[in-house]
């Protein structure tokens, strides 16, 4: 039993079952890939936590930014308000899911990642222990019976080998009888060697014989101790079995959104919202504040005063804190039986386009483009180019476009143009690239 043993030295593998020696390898690897399985595991939450939290992030930008461009369009009352709806029901989504990565990562990646550092011991010399221990055992439990089957083969090899050359033998006794050329003596030396070989394929089918039983009896034993092997890895691989199934279920139980009271709340809420949107109210609020239903200043007669009945200056206008006079201001002891006829103008009507039809000959037409003294109407979009400014970006922005910015988080650029009604401004990054972004995306720098 001294010496070194080498379990594929010799021996033909005649099958692919597990008791041919070294097929227990098989086993012993899996316990190895146990450990690779985890990283694995692992790596494919950390994966789906990503995902989680990048959706969560897309939600948010999208509902900031449809808020805004509802908020900013025409769209006004009960549908308004279901229409933003989406947007509060996309904020709230992104916390759950926000949630879900939490969990993800916190509890089900930080789980097996503590597993998988108690079950697998590494070595200074690389590999596991575990796998060295079974690698051990069955070499252990396999050794005598991998040695009395090298014995078996040899046994047989010897054996085949005398009867090949007993056959032989025979062959040249028979052809010697008839040749006549042949003399006594040669014919006896040929004869004496088949007699030989006879008694060598005794002995050696005896002795083949003998290890084959030697086998026989030493293999219940082989059995024995390899089962025992076996089992021992079989626990340790139902302990990872086991706890792969009670994480997964773990997972499905964080990533499963539709059990969740919260969830179910949002949607419940989201669909009260959309039903409360009334055209019949939404249209009687249009008919009383932007239709026939306003009230309105008519026009009435008024004298005309040589030294009060001017027209505003663009100064006075501005000092107008609310609203802009419609008419002169007759002050005079003459016209003091004449009613003053004053009315401002709402912020709904400040911030109207005017049909261009409308008359500005009157000197003493608040709206006319030009005041008497030459000056621009005060309610005129100041159509003055922006000044550049530096700001920061606030968050991370891949372009989706050609003539999109790309930046990071912390990023400083300048924006040239202010904000356009679709919430995206024009700006130009230090390398010289000019395009644009959302402006939600950056902050001015202080």
């Amino acid at each position: 039993m001294s010496g070194s043993y080498d379990d594929s030295v010799g021996v033909e593998v005649s099958s692919d079952s597990f008791w041919e020696v070294g097929n227990y390898k098989r086993t012993v690897k899996r316990i190895d890939d146990g450990h690779r399985l985890c990283n694995d595991l692992m790596n494919c939450i950390h994966e789906r936590a990503r995902i989680e939290k990048v959706y969560a992030q897309q939600l948010t930008e999208w509902a900031k930014r449809w808020k805004q461009l509802v908020e900013k369009g025409p769209q006004y009352g009960t549908v308004e308000r279901a229409w933003c709806a989406f947007m509060s029901e996309a904020e709230k989504v992104s916390e759950l899911h926000l949630e879900v990565k939490g969990s993800l990562m916190n509890e089900d990646f930080e789980k097996i990642k503590n597993w998988q550092k108690e079950a697998f011991h590494k070595q200074m010399m690389g590999g596991f222990k575990e796998t060295k221990e079974a690698e051990d055992g069955f070499r252990k439990a396999q050794k005598p019976w991998a040695k009395k089957l090298k014995e078996v083969e040899a046994a047989k090899k010897a054996y085949h080998a005398a009867c090949k050359e007993e056959k032989l033998a025979i062959s040249r006794e028979t052809n010697s009888k008839a040749d006549p050329a042949l003399n006594p003596e040669q014919l006896k030396k040929l004869q004496d060697k088949v007699e030989r070989s006879k008694q060598d394929v005794l002995k050696t089918k005896e002795k083949y014989e003998k290890s084959l039983k030697e086998l026989d009896n030493a293999t219940p034993q082989y059995m024995e101790n390899m089962e025992q092997v076996f089992e021992q890895c079989q626990q340790f691989e139902e302990k990872r079995l086991r706890f792969f199934r009670e994480v997964l279920l773990e997972v499905q139980k964080h990533l499963d959104l539709s059990n969740a009271a919260s969830y179910k709340n949002i949607y419940r809420e989201l669909e009260q919202n959309i039903k409360t949107a009334d055209a019949v109210e939404d249209l009687r609020w249009f008919r009383a504040n932007q239709g026939p239903g306003m009230s309105m200043n008519w026009p009435q007669f008024e004298e005309w005063s040589a030294d009060l009945n001017r027209t505003l200056s663009r100064r006075e206008k501005k000092k107008a804190s609310d609203g802009v006079t419609l008419t002169g201001i007759n002050q005079t002891g003459d016209q003091g039986s004449q009613p003053n006829k004053h009315s401002s103008v709402s912020s709904y009507e400040k911030n109207q386009s005017y049909p261009t039809d409308w008359s500005d000959e009157e000197s003493n037409n608040p709206f006319s483009s030009t005041d008497a003294n030459g000056d621009t109407n005060p309610f005129d979009e100041d159509t003055s180019p922006a000044m550049e400014v530096r700001v920061r970006a606030l968050y991370d922005y891949e372009g989706q476009e050609q003539d999109e910015l790309s930046f990071k988080a912390g990023d400083e650029l300048t924006k040239m143009e202010n904000e356009d009604e679709q919430g995206w401004c024009k700006g130009r990054l230090d390398n010289g690239q000019v395009g644009l972004y959302p402006a939600n995306y950056v902050e001015p720098i202080q």
